[in-house]
């Protein structure tokens, strides 16, 4: 530990706005991923000012900086691989301004996501974007790994709803990018932020967009004895011009550990479910809602119920936004993956992660947003067990190559972090990857904010298999 840093940060935000004591430590060295990395220090500024502070600090003493919202990232994203600073916003979480007439807000990056839709309720309004761990993410997380959610298929994911950040730089110079204005001039710097996952600046103020709740909502479930049916529900669903504002399946599996949860009204004999939202005007609603029915029909759903008021969405849409936490009831550890295919591609992307499932002998239950292909396999393992931590990484790399090969993507949501990095070749050229570094480098030359992080290293994930562990602590003074 450096006891002069230490002073210094003490000294800038009282010693009560940093944490330093192993006990202390331990509870920011794990995010929603299987990674594991500690830092050295964790430091709760109150306002850009402090930001700006922290950050020239950590510059003098070429320490790295690493931001965190709420730890409930799955790709190890806001982890100190290297030590250093975490920067919490947990206490900068004002809601500075809201902007009914012109359906904008401004706030500061702690702000919980949901708590956002909450306080524009009364409007009309909510934010859009809607994790499933929307109660406790934080807005400022959302941007930096350009979070979604079930609602995104209509709704779009996080970069769609900024409008404007206050950056922190690593020289600790403030920047103000792009305006609450609908399409400002210039290079489009806001959408470049957006999802960079903290390797070009500390994120300390954010304008975005409010989006006016539906007239009408109809939430539909569809109940399947075949996951083929429904993956091909959801292919016909678009191919007849319907775009839902939400299309997610959970297999047999997954409902079951959820059913058993929340008790939400699943099946617990069907091979899957689809749960849709359809919402705008309320003739449109009406008729795409029929259409959807139809089409469910078509491809043999056995049963398909519409939610008939408020209360009986809610326990719908809360039985698929615990669906991980319900895992987390029947397995002593899981492993949520992300990857994204063609909408076209899910019967076979579905029957290959049953396959691989069974070469490495794990129970993998699935639950994702069907509409626009971003899949989340959960692979349970026991984390106790060595062998089955490398096997539930394997497969969870097999699945991933699987989706790139069925013309898709490493990641829909949850970003690269140091869980992925190491796939990124399987992705872009060597060329690709050059020119992303070269925009990195200009806003962070020095390499200190988030290192380790998005590009290549020799390790990946659990550092290539073993599950990592981290470097011991010094002796706190």
């Amino acid at each position: 530990m450096d006891s002069t840093l230490l002073d210094e940060l003490e000294k800038l935000l009282g010693p009560s706005g940093v944490f330093h004591e192993r006990e202390d430590l331990l509870l920011y060295e794990y995010d929603g991923s299987v990674e594991l990395a500690r830092p050295d220090y964790v430091v709760f500024p109150r306002t850009t000012g402090d930001v700006v502070k922290i950050v020239r600090l950590a510059g003098r003493h070429r320490v790295p900086l690493v931001g965190r919202g709420a730890g409930t990232g799955l790709s190890g994203g806001a982890l100190a691989r290297q030590g250093g600073i975490v920067v919490s916003f947990a206490r900068m979480n004002r809601i500075v301004e809201i902007d009914v007439g012109n359906q904008r807000a401004r706030v500061e990056p702690g702000v919980v996501n949901a708590d956002l839709s909450l306080a524009v309720a009364h409007a009309g309004l909510h934010f859009a974007p809607d994790p499933s761990s929307q109660k406790a993410c934080t807005i400022g997380g959302n941007v930096s790994e350009n979070s979604g959610g079930p609602h995104t298929l209509a709704y779009g994911v996080t970069t769609s709803h900024v409008l404007a950040l206050q950056v922190v730089l690593p020289s600790g110079e403030i920047l103000a990018l792009g305006s609450s204005a609908v399409d400002p001039p210039g290079y489009d710097l806001t959408g470049v932020f957006v999802g960079s996952e903290g390797t070009f600046g500390l994120v300390t103020e954010i304008t975005v967009r409010l989006t006016r709740l539906p007239e009408e909502v109809r939430t539909l479930l569809a109940v399947y004895d075949s996951i083929d049916d429904a993956t091909e529900t959801v292919v016909e669903i678009t191919a007849a011009g319907i775009t839902p504002a939400a299309c997610e399946m959970m297999d047999g599996w997954t409902l079951r550990a959820v059913e058993e949860y929340v008790h939400a009204g699943f099946p617990e004999d069907a091979a899957a479910v689809l749960l849709v939202d359809v919402d705008g005007l309320r003739e449109v609603v009406e008729d795409e809602a029929q259409v959807v029915k139809e089409v469910a029909r078509k491809h043999h759903a056995r049963a398909v119920r519409v939610a008939q008021d408020a209360a009986e969405r809610d326990l719908l849409w809360k039985g698929r936004k615990n669906a991980f936490g319900a895992v987390g009831r029947v397995s002593p550890s899981y492993y949520t993956q992300d990857g994204v295919i063609p909408r076209t591609k899910l019967p076979a992307t579905l029957r290959r992660i049953g396959e691989i499932g069974r070469k490495y002998n794990l129970a993998i239950g699935n639950v994702f947003h069907a509409g626009d292909g971003n899949l989340h396999p959960i692979i349970l393992f026991d984390q106790r067990n060595q062998q089955q931590f490398a096997d539930a990484v394997r497969a969870a790399d097999e699945i991933i190559e699987f989706c790139i090969a069925a013309g898709g993507a490493i990641t829909g949501e949850h970003g690269v972090g140091m869980e992925k990095d190491r796939l990124m070749p399987l992705l872009f050229t060597e060329a690709d990857l050059d020119l992303m570094k070269r925009v990195q480098v200009t806003f962070n030359p020095d390499g200190l904010l988030n290192p380790g992080k998005i590009f290549p290293t020799s390790k990946g994930c659990g550092e290539i298999y073993p599950r990592p562990q981290p470097a011991p602590l010094a002796p706190s003074r």
